[in-house]
């Protein structure tokens, strides 16, 4: 699997594109705005889009969703079904940080624990991992053994959990019982920041470390 990081909102969200390079067919994982820049991303790699995928529904990952599904008529596939008030809230969010021109949607998948997403040749497990939001979810590329973790884990700390319905005990739950497991050589996307792996999150990581 190929991927490209493109920064995007005034938050500097991690959107990120990802792709297989037998079929060139590829997803975007949370569009949360700069739609446009997305796009040209999606085009200089020459990548046909399959899909949208969605960690979970805050307006920094979600806020461009609606309009990137309406654009190239892609169906949108996460978080899992417990964010639905977050999104639902899309227009009240989008008013409280200053975005503009942005829709709530309705996903044409919801996904829980166990799921798998698929573009290409591709097959991503689903992880739900709650805690910085309840409905947060996770995609793992096995073979490649690359996660797209969201809000749930950066390079040195964590997702907050001050947010409604986030709690801090289920969101170290999820990293320790559902991301570690992985293995840790797993390399990881967060959702703002540099990558990083499990391992080196496990050693030195003040939040979650072992």
């Amino acid at each position: 699997m190929k991927y490209q990081i493109i920064p995007v909102t005034p938050f500097e969200q991690n959107c990120s594109l990802l792709w297989c390079e037998q079929t060139k067919r590829g997803a975007v994982v949370d569009p949360g705005g700069d739609v446009s820049r997305i796009l040209r991303a999606v085009e200089a790699n020459g990548v046909e889009v399959e899909k949208i995928l969605v960690t979970h529904g805050h307006i920094d990952h979600a806020g461009g969703v609606a309009d990137m599904a309406a654009r190239l008529s892609l169906p949108i596939e996460g978080p899992q079904r417990e964010d639905k008030f977050w999104i639902d809230g899309m227009v009240a969010q989008s008013k409280m940080f200053g975005f503009a021109n942005v829709r709530s949607f309705t996903p044409d998948r919801w996904l829980e624990q166990g799921d798998t997403v698929s573009f290409g040749n591709l097959v991503l497990d689903v992880l739900h991992c709650p805690g910085h939001t309840p409905g947060h979810v996770v995609f793992f590329a096995r073979p490649d053994r690359l996660a797209i973790v969201g809000d749930v884990l950066f390079q040195g700390s964590i997702g907050r959990t001050d947010f409604p319905k986030g709690d801090f005990e289920t969101l170290i739950s999820s990293i320790r019982n559902r991301l570690w497991p992985l293995g840790n050589d797993v390399a990881f996307i967060p959702g703002h920041g540099p990558m990083s792996t499990f391992g080196a999150e496990r050693r030195s990581n003040p939040f979650c470390g072992d």
